[in-house]
């Protein structure tokens, strides 16, 4: 299975965005602890992780300061990275939607904006036009080529 992962901190003078190498995280607090050292790298607030598996399904995770990350999935999967990723939206159906969809109202992505793109686009387009939403649209186009 092959997957995208990038994280994007808002820093001061912009986001600024970087792969993620989720291979070797084992529980959320994996994915938790990167997306902390991303944050005190760059000094951003909010973090993003962006993940899309397959051209099948996306994720979006946001971490604000020391809170426990959100997370919005657009297909649960019971396996593999979906499996992890599942941890931060509890106990949902395979193939059901499942998180907290309004994670990026504050940066200009509605609630029901998200349900929609998860619901009826391909998730490399759809994060696409999540990043290009809230603000890291060229950050995310430079890491995607």
């Amino acid at each position: 299975m092959s997957y995208f992962a990038a994280v994007f901190a808002r820093t001061p003078q912009g986001w600024v965005g970087a792969e993620a190498a989720l291979a070797e995280a084992d529980h959320v607090d994996d994915v938790a602890d990167l997306m902390r050292e991303a944050a005190v790298e760059s000094y951003g607030d909010p973090v993003v992780l962006m993940v899309e598996q397959d051209d099948d399904w996306f994720a979006i995770v946001r971490l604000d300061g020391t809170d426990e990350p959100r997370a919005y999935v657009s297909t649960v999967r019971q396996d593999g990275l979906g499996s992890l990723l599942q941890q931060l939206v509890g106990e949902v159906p395979d193939g059901e939607s499942g998180g907290d969809p309004a994670l990026l109202e504050d940066l200009g992505l509605a609630a029901d904006q998200l349900t929609d793109l998860g619901e009826r686009t391909i998730p490399g387009d759809a994060l696409l036009t999540i990043a290009e939403q809230a603000g890291f649209g060229e950050e995310f186009d430079r890491l995607r080529d």
